[in-house]
Protein backbone atom coordinates (compact mmCIF):
# COMPACT_ATOMS: atom_id res chain seq x y z
CA UNK A 1 0.00 0.00 0.00
CA UNK A 2 1.82 2.91 -1.23
CA UNK A 3 1.06 6.51 1.31
CA UNK A 4 1.07 9.00 -0.71
CA UNK A 5 0.29 12.98 -0.61
CA UNK A 6 -0.31 15.33 -3.43
CA UNK A 7 0.28 18.79 -3.65
CA UNK A 8 -0.35 20.29 -6.70
CA UNK A 9 1.04 18.21 -9.60
CA UNK A 10 3.84 16.56 -7.30
CA UNK A 11 2.72 13.50 -5.63
CA UNK A 12 4.85 11.78 -3.29
CA UNK A 13 5.11 9.73 0.01
CA UNK A 14 4.17 11.17 3.17
CA UNK A 15 7.17 11.49 5.69
CA UNK A 16 6.64 11.24 9.02
CA UNK A 17 9.15 12.57 11.75
CA UNK A 18 9.25 10.30 14.55
CA UNK A 19 10.89 11.67 17.89
CA UNK A 20 13.48 9.59 18.58
CA UNK A 21 17.11 9.67 16.62
CA UNK A 22 18.14 7.09 14.68
CA UNK A 23 18.63 3.84 16.34
CA UNK A 24 22.25 1.94 17.78
CA UNK A 25 22.37 -1.52 18.77
CA UNK A 26 21.74 -0.28 22.78
CA UNK A 27 18.13 1.10 21.69
CA UNK A 28 14.71 -0.67 22.23
CA UNK A 29 13.67 -3.06 20.16
CA UNK A 30 10.08 -1.30 20.32
CA UNK A 31 11.07 1.04 18.57
CA UNK A 32 13.44 -0.34 15.77
CA UNK A 33 10.25 -2.50 14.73
CA UNK A 34 8.07 0.13 14.70
CA UNK A 35 9.90 2.12 12.05
CA UNK A 36 10.54 -1.13 10.16
CA UNK A 37 6.87 -1.25 10.05
CA UNK A 38 6.08 1.96 9.13
CA UNK A 39 8.75 2.52 6.28
CA UNK A 40 6.40 0.08 4.82
CA UNK A 41 3.70 2.96 4.17
CA UNK A 42 5.75 5.89 4.59
CA UNK A 43 9.25 7.87 5.00
CA UNK A 44 10.72 7.83 8.23
CA UNK A 45 12.55 11.00 9.26
CA UNK A 46 14.37 10.17 12.48
CA UNK A 47 14.36 13.19 14.97
CA UNK A 48 16.91 15.94 15.12
CA UNK A 49 16.05 19.83 16.43
CA UNK A 50 17.35 21.00 12.89
CA UNK A 51 15.13 18.64 10.88
CA UNK A 52 11.93 19.41 13.27
CA UNK A 53 12.26 22.81 12.97
CA UNK A 54 13.57 23.65 9.64
CA UNK A 55 12.68 19.87 7.76
CA UNK A 56 9.97 18.64 5.62
CA UNK A 57 7.93 16.22 7.14
CA UNK A 58 3.56 15.78 7.24
CA UNK A 59 3.09 14.04 10.69
CA UNK A 60 5.06 14.29 13.62
CA UNK A 61 5.19 11.04 15.60
CA UNK A 62 5.67 11.80 18.93
CA UNK A 63 6.84 8.20 21.23
CA UNK A 64 7.88 9.49 25.20
CA UNK A 65 7.84 13.85 24.86
CA UNK A 66 9.36 14.60 28.05
CA UNK A 67 12.69 12.91 26.32
CA UNK A 68 12.53 15.97 24.07
CA UNK A 69 12.74 18.31 27.26
CA UNK A 70 15.19 16.45 29.55
CA UNK A 71 18.69 18.49 29.62
CA UNK A 72 21.26 19.01 32.00
CA UNK A 73 20.04 21.77 34.14
CA UNK A 74 22.43 24.68 32.10
CA UNK A 75 20.97 24.10 28.87
CA UNK A 76 17.27 22.85 30.10
CA UNK A 77 16.19 26.44 29.07
CA UNK A 78 16.88 25.81 25.43
CA UNK A 79 15.83 22.83 25.13
CA UNK A 80 12.28 24.16 26.38
CA UNK A 81 12.34 26.79 23.59
CA UNK A 82 13.32 24.55 21.03
CA UNK A 83 9.96 22.35 22.27
CA UNK A 84 7.96 25.53 22.38
CA UNK A 85 9.08 26.61 18.68
CA UNK A 86 8.28 22.90 17.77
CA UNK A 87 5.11 23.31 19.06
CA UNK A 88 4.30 26.49 17.08
CA UNK A 89 5.67 25.31 13.91
CA UNK A 90 3.53 22.78 13.66
CA UNK A 91 0.70 24.98 14.78
CA UNK A 92 1.58 27.47 11.89
CA UNK A 93 2.24 24.85 8.71
CA UNK A 94 -0.90 22.63 10.01
CA UNK A 95 1.14 19.56 10.65
CA UNK A 96 -0.59 16.72 12.79
CA UNK A 97 0.65 15.86 15.84
CA UNK A 98 0.28 11.77 16.15
CA UNK A 99 0.99 10.51 19.68
CA UNK A 100 1.79 7.14 21.12
CA UNK A 101 0.64 6.64 25.10
CA UNK A 102 3.37 4.48 26.20
CA UNK A 103 3.00 6.23 29.64
CA UNK A 104 -0.21 7.94 30.96
CA UNK A 105 2.38 10.68 32.69
CA UNK A 106 5.96 11.00 32.85
CA UNK A 107 7.47 8.32 34.93
CA UNK A 108 9.84 10.48 37.25
CA UNK A 109 8.43 14.01 38.11
CA UNK A 110 8.19 17.02 35.96
CA UNK A 111 8.79 20.51 37.06
CA UNK A 112 5.58 22.97 36.89
CA UNK A 113 7.28 24.78 33.17
CA UNK A 114 7.74 20.88 31.89
CA UNK A 115 4.37 19.93 32.45
CA UNK A 116 2.66 23.21 30.72
CA UNK A 117 4.77 22.41 27.79
CA UNK A 118 3.85 18.84 27.68
CA UNK A 119 -0.01 20.29 27.73
CA UNK A 120 0.21 21.96 25.07
CA UNK A 121 1.60 19.36 23.04
CA UNK A 122 -1.16 17.50 24.20
CA UNK A 123 -3.84 20.17 22.98
CA UNK A 124 -1.80 19.57 19.32
CA UNK A 125 -2.23 16.53 19.42
CA UNK A 126 -4.58 15.34 16.54
CA UNK A 127 -4.62 11.02 17.07
CA UNK A 128 -3.91 9.37 20.07
CA UNK A 129 -2.40 5.86 19.52
CA UNK A 130 -3.05 3.52 22.42
CA UNK A 131 -1.30 0.22 22.91
CA UNK A 132 -3.74 -1.41 24.61
CA UNK A 133 -7.47 -0.97 24.99
CA UNK A 134 -8.13 -0.49 27.86
CA UNK A 135 -6.44 2.65 28.11
CA UNK A 136 -9.38 5.46 28.38
CA UNK A 137 -9.59 6.99 24.51
CA UNK A 138 -8.72 10.40 23.96
CA UNK A 139 -10.35 13.40 21.67
CA UNK A 140 -10.15 14.21 18.47
CA UNK A 141 -9.32 10.84 17.76
CA UNK A 142 -7.50 7.36 19.03
CA UNK A 143 -6.70 4.19 17.69
CA UNK A 144 -5.86 0.98 19.22
CA UNK A 145 -2.91 -0.29 17.75
CA UNK A 146 -1.63 -3.10 19.95
CA UNK A 147 2.48 -3.52 21.05
CA UNK A 148 3.37 -5.87 18.68
CA UNK A 149 6.00 -9.06 20.10
CA UNK A 150 9.52 -9.86 19.90
CA UNK A 151 9.34 -13.18 18.19
CA UNK A 152 10.74 -12.22 15.21
CA UNK A 153 13.33 -10.11 16.50
CA UNK A 154 15.02 -12.78 18.43
CA UNK A 155 14.34 -15.58 16.49
CA UNK A 156 17.89 -16.11 15.46
CA UNK A 157 19.01 -15.91 19.05
CA UNK A 158 20.27 -19.31 20.96
CA UNK A 159 17.27 -19.43 23.87
CA UNK A 160 18.62 -21.98 26.22
CA UNK A 161 16.19 -24.33 28.31
CA UNK A 162 14.61 -22.49 32.08
CA UNK A 163 16.59 -23.68 35.42
CA UNK A 164 14.00 -24.67 37.79
CA UNK A 165 14.02 -22.47 40.56
CA UNK A 166 15.10 -18.88 38.95
CA UNK A 167 13.28 -15.71 39.08
CA UNK A 168 14.54 -13.27 36.81
CA UNK A 169 13.73 -9.53 36.54
CA UNK A 170 15.27 -7.64 33.62
CA UNK A 171 15.39 -4.19 31.65
CA UNK A 172 16.19 -0.56 33.34
CA UNK A 173 16.20 -0.46 37.10
CA UNK A 174 14.29 2.57 37.47
CA UNK A 175 12.30 3.35 41.26
CA UNK A 176 8.64 2.97 39.48
CA UNK A 177 9.69 -0.41 38.58
CA UNK A 178 9.55 -2.25 42.10
CA UNK A 179 13.00 -4.08 42.32
CA UNK A 180 13.24 -3.16 45.66
CA UNK A 181 9.85 -4.87 46.62
CA UNK A 182 10.77 -8.25 45.00
CA UNK A 183 14.48 -8.22 46.74
CA UNK A 184 12.99 -7.86 49.81
CA UNK A 185 10.40 -10.13 48.94
CA UNK A 186 12.75 -12.50 48.00
CA UNK A 187 14.98 -11.99 50.87
CA UNK A 188 11.94 -12.69 53.31
CA UNK A 189 11.25 -16.15 51.14
CA UNK A 190 12.43 -19.38 53.29
CA UNK A 191 14.57 -21.53 52.08
CA UNK A 192 12.27 -24.18 53.24
CA UNK A 193 8.98 -23.11 51.06
CA UNK A 194 11.02 -22.93 47.74
CA UNK A 195 14.44 -24.55 48.08
CA UNK A 196 15.92 -24.01 44.50
CA UNK A 197 14.29 -20.55 44.03
CA UNK A 198 16.71 -18.36 43.30
CA UNK A 199 16.72 -14.22 42.29
CA UNK A 200 18.88 -13.12 39.03
CA UNK A 201 18.68 -9.02 38.24
CA UNK A 202 19.84 -7.86 35.07
CA UNK A 203 19.66 -4.07 33.86
CA UNK A 204 21.02 -0.89 34.37
CA UNK A 205 19.90 0.41 37.59
CA UNK A 206 19.26 4.47 37.32
CA UNK A 207 20.60 5.42 40.65
CA UNK A 208 23.45 4.38 43.05
CA UNK A 209 20.86 4.31 45.69
CA UNK A 210 19.13 1.42 43.69
CA UNK A 211 22.69 0.17 42.69
CA UNK A 212 23.49 -0.18 46.05
CA UNK A 213 20.28 -1.87 47.20
CA UNK A 214 20.52 -4.52 44.33
CA UNK A 215 24.12 -4.96 45.81
CA UNK A 216 23.77 -5.30 49.12
CA UNK A 217 21.20 -8.13 48.50
CA UNK A 218 23.78 -9.83 46.61
CA UNK A 219 26.47 -9.33 49.52
CA UNK A 220 23.61 -11.05 51.66
CA UNK A 221 22.24 -13.62 50.65
CA UNK A 222 23.72 -16.53 48.19
CA UNK A 223 20.39 -17.02 46.15
CA UNK A 224 20.62 -13.04 44.62
CA UNK A 225 22.61 -12.63 42.11
CA UNK A 226 22.63 -9.44 39.32
CA UNK A 227 24.15 -8.36 36.06
CA UNK A 228 23.85 -4.62 36.76
CA UNK A 229 24.56 -3.06 33.28
CA UNK A 230 22.95 -2.78 29.97
CA UNK A 231 22.88 -6.20 28.27
CA UNK A 232 22.67 -6.53 24.07
CA UNK A 233 20.06 -8.87 22.83
CA UNK A 234 22.11 -12.11 22.74
CA UNK A 235 22.83 -11.76 26.24
CA UNK A 236 19.54 -11.04 27.37
CA UNK A 237 17.37 -14.03 25.18
CA UNK A 238 20.25 -16.21 27.39
CA UNK A 239 18.94 -14.66 30.66
CA UNK A 240 15.33 -14.98 29.98
CA UNK A 241 16.13 -18.14 28.29
CA UNK A 242 17.05 -19.48 31.73
CA UNK A 243 14.23 -17.74 33.90
CA UNK A 244 11.69 -20.51 34.78
CA UNK A 245 9.54 -17.37 35.99
CA UNK A 246 9.97 -13.70 34.93
CA UNK A 247 8.89 -11.01 37.40
CA UNK A 248 7.90 -7.34 37.02
CA UNK A 249 6.40 -5.98 40.30
CA UNK A 250 6.35 -2.28 38.61
CA UNK A 251 4.28 -0.15 41.05
CA UNK A 252 3.16 1.94 37.77
CA UNK A 253 2.28 -0.51 34.42
CA UNK A 254 0.60 0.16 31.46
CA UNK A 255 2.17 -1.22 27.72
CA UNK A 256 5.19 -3.24 29.43
CA UNK A 257 7.63 -3.90 26.70
CA UNK A 258 9.52 -6.35 29.13
CA UNK A 259 6.20 -8.48 29.68
CA UNK A 260 5.81 -8.87 26.21
CA UNK A 261 9.18 -10.00 25.61
CA UNK A 262 9.40 -12.62 27.89
CA UNK A 263 6.19 -14.09 26.28
CA UNK A 264 7.97 -14.09 23.17
CA UNK A 265 10.39 -16.16 24.72
CA UNK A 266 7.35 -18.53 25.70
CA UNK A 267 8.67 -17.49 29.51
CA UNK A 268 5.84 -16.89 31.63
CA UNK A 269 5.64 -13.40 33.69
CA UNK A 270 4.16 -12.71 37.22
CA UNK A 271 2.89 -8.98 37.27
CA UNK A 272 0.63 -6.67 39.56
CA UNK A 273 -3.30 -6.96 38.72
CA UNK A 274 -4.62 -4.27 36.79
CA UNK A 275 -7.04 -3.42 33.66
CA UNK A 276 -4.10 -3.95 31.21
CA UNK A 277 -2.22 -7.10 32.28
CA UNK A 278 -5.96 -8.62 32.81
CA UNK A 279 -6.62 -7.85 29.20
CA UNK A 280 -3.13 -9.27 28.04
CA UNK A 281 -3.67 -12.33 29.68
CA UNK A 282 -7.04 -13.07 28.46
CA UNK A 283 -5.83 -13.04 25.17
CA UNK A 284 -2.20 -13.56 25.27
CA UNK A 285 -3.45 -16.96 27.83
CA UNK A 286 -4.24 -16.97 31.68
CA UNK A 287 -1.43 -19.76 31.54
CA UNK A 288 1.27 -17.48 30.47
CA UNK A 289 0.37 -14.30 32.84
CA UNK A 290 0.60 -14.88 36.67
CA UNK A 291 -1.46 -11.80 38.42
CA UNK A 292 -1.00 -10.94 41.91
CA UNK A 293 -3.18 -8.54 44.57
CA UNK A 294 -1.46 -5.97 46.93
CA UNK A 295 1.95 -5.83 47.24
CA UNK A 296 4.24 -8.39 46.21
CA UNK A 297 5.74 -10.77 49.06
CA UNK A 298 7.36 -13.97 49.81
CA UNK A 299 4.19 -15.77 50.05
CA UNK A 300 3.39 -14.56 46.15
CA UNK A 301 6.80 -15.39 45.14
CA UNK A 302 6.04 -19.12 46.62
CA UNK A 303 2.81 -19.68 45.20
CA UNK A 304 3.36 -18.44 41.59
CA UNK A 305 6.20 -20.61 41.36
CA UNK A 306 4.01 -23.60 42.39
CA UNK A 307 1.33 -22.77 40.01
CA UNK A 308 4.07 -22.33 37.29
CA UNK A 309 4.98 -25.81 37.48
CA UNK A 310 1.57 -26.90 38.30
CA UNK A 311 -0.10 -25.18 35.50
CA UNK A 312 -0.97 -26.68 32.04
CA UNK A 313 -0.20 -24.53 29.26
CA UNK A 314 -0.65 -24.31 25.41
CA UNK A 315 3.20 -24.15 23.85
CA UNK A 316 3.02 -20.97 22.89
CA UNK A 317 1.35 -17.17 23.86
CA UNK A 318 -1.30 -16.24 21.54
CA UNK A 319 0.05 -13.19 19.22
CA UNK A 320 -2.48 -13.13 16.53
CA UNK A 321 -3.28 -9.81 17.32
CA UNK A 322 0.30 -8.31 17.16
CA UNK A 323 1.89 -8.71 14.28
CA UNK A 324 4.27 -6.04 13.14
CA UNK A 325 2.53 -6.22 9.20
CA UNK A 326 -0.54 -5.37 10.79
CA UNK A 327 0.70 -2.50 13.24
CA UNK A 328 2.49 -0.55 10.25
CA UNK A 329 -0.77 -0.93 8.24
CA UNK A 330 -2.76 0.44 10.96
CA UNK A 331 0.05 3.51 11.62
CA UNK A 332 -0.08 4.36 8.47
CA UNK A 333 -4.05 4.91 8.67
CA UNK A 334 -3.78 6.74 12.05
CA UNK A 335 -1.15 9.18 9.92
CA UNK A 336 -3.89 9.65 7.08
CA UNK A 337 -6.81 10.27 9.69
CA UNK A 338 -4.74 12.79 11.44
CA UNK A 339 -4.24 14.77 8.75
CA UNK A 340 -7.47 14.73 7.44
CA UNK A 341 -8.43 15.67 10.77
CA UNK A 342 -11.26 13.14 10.93
CA UNK A 343 -12.93 13.82 14.46
CA UNK A 344 -13.93 10.24 15.14
CA UNK A 345 -12.58 7.28 17.39
CA UNK A 346 -11.18 4.16 15.64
Amino acid sequence: MAAQMTRGKETRPITVLQSVRPQTDNDNPYVKQVMTAVACHAEVAFFSWRTALFGRYDVLHVHWPEFLLRAPERSRGLQYALFLALILRTALLRRPVVRTLHNLAPHEGAGMLERLLLRLLDRRTRMWIRLNAVTAQRPPQTMTILHGHYRDWFAAMDVPPPQPGRLLYFGLIRPYKGVEDLLDSFLALAPALAPDAELRIVGRPSTDALREKVADACAADARVSALLDYVDDATLAQEIGRAELVVLPFREMLNSGSMLLALSLNRPVLVPRNAPNVALADEVGRDWVYLYDGELNAATLANALWRVRTTARAPTPNFSHREWADAGELHYLAYLAAIRGHGRHA
